[in-house]
């Protein structure tokens, strides 16, 4: 007891040693009453002191008043709409500052091979080595930086979207080698689209997103919401390659067809415009197009686009595809079944 009495707090409640134990000479509650009433008063002249310059100084006025206009701007229109728009905007630009390296590679490829014009094994060398090299670094940069990267990520969004965490997925390393593997592959001209990849793309930027901004920090404290804002991005991610918004609302419907909520309908459909829109307009401001045109421009007549007889086709061709895919499910499920039934063969297929 004689380590207590030697204490400060100890001194403060009036602590005296006796013959035995020692005893306090005043009161523990009146104490911390008079102990949160000084602290309190020193936090206020703290904080006094802390605005004061900003009663002075035009600069600190113009950050708070900014600072006052964001919160206020987030509690009217809701940190979710405000975190689907920034991430529409940042898929744009990514898909098209991904769409103008793609076209470089390419064209480069085209001129090499013009170059060589009159050296007839050079070009065939030139040609052929082009994409091999490509292909290699794209392989090799995927695989030191990222090796989460490699795939499509359509079925790993799948994966997390039905609650299982698969860790270092969605991380800046792995956009990164995604971002730089993508270009290069497809640059190559292999025969490859970016739809699969950049749905993985679109939802590693939300994830970083959530972490990166503060104001949009509280989406990403609720695992619920968490998902919802990944949902969103699948379509954001479809939306941002081919300028179809609804078609991305749709596919992020099939990605988490156990569970969709009605909320992310609305979600998915304003990233995904706010994306398709900018990701044209960008197209505008460097000369590409003189106006927003459709990404993918068809030659069809004005006054009647179709003819009769090509309706005929078309339904047959639905109906083809439709016995396909019933057929397709068919078959597979008989095979389960048969798996099921027969042991030996579920064995001898599962052996390593």
């Amino acid at each position: 007891m004689a380590n207590i009495s030697d204490g400060g707090g100890s001194r403060q409640l009036g602590y005296e040693q006796t013959l035995m134990y020692g005893r306090y000479t005043r009161d523990l509650g009146s104490f911390a009453k008079k102990e949160a009433a000084r602290i309190r008063q020193r936090d206020a002249k703290k904080r006094e002191r802390k605005f004061r310059p900003l009663e002075t100084n035009c600069c600190n006025r113009c950050l708070a008043y900014v600072d006052w206009c964001r919160n206020a701007l987030f509690a009217r229109i809701g940190e979710d709409w405000i975190f689907l728009l920034v991430l529409g905007v940042v898929m744009a630009l990514l898909s098209f500052i991904l769409d103008y390296a793609i076209a470089k590679f390419q064209t480069a490829h085209i001129w090499l091979f013009y170059e060589l014009q009159g050296k007839p094994v050079l070009q065939f060398f030139t040609w052929v080595a082009f994409p091999i090299v490509f292909i290699m670094f794209s392989t090799g940069f995927t695989h030191l930086v990222g090796p989460n990267a490699i795939g499509s990520g359509i079925p790993e969004m799948k994966t997390i979207l039905r609650g299982v965490i698969l860790k270092e997925y969605l991380t800046f390393r792995t956009l990164i080698s995604k971002m730089v593997g993508l270009a290069t592959s497809i640059g190559s001209s292999l025969p490859i689209g970016k739809e699969g990849p950049f749905v993985h793309i679109a939802s590693m930027v939300a994830n970083l997103l959530g972490k990166l901004i503060r104001s949009t920090k509280g989406v990403y404290e609720n695992e619920s919401r968490n998902y919802n804002m990944l949902a969103a991005a699948c379509a954001v991610g479809v939306s941002c390659t081919f300028s179809a918004p609804i078609g991305g609302v749709l596919f992020s419907i099939e990605v988490t067809a156990t569970y969709f909520a009605v909320s992310n309908y609305w979600r998915g459909f304003f990233s995904a415009v706010c994306g398709a829109f900018v990701f044209r307009l960008l197209a505008v401001w460097v000369k590409e197009e003189e106006t927003i045109t459709a990404l993918f421009k068809t030659s069809f007549r004005v006054d009647f686009p179709f003819d009769v007889q090509e309706f005929i086709a078309f339904s047959l061709i639905g109906v083809v595809t439709g016995f396909g895919g019933a057929l397709f499910v068919f078959i597979h499920r008989k095979i389960v079944e048969f798996n099921r039934k027969h042991k030996r063969v579920t064995r001898f297929l599962q052996k390593k």
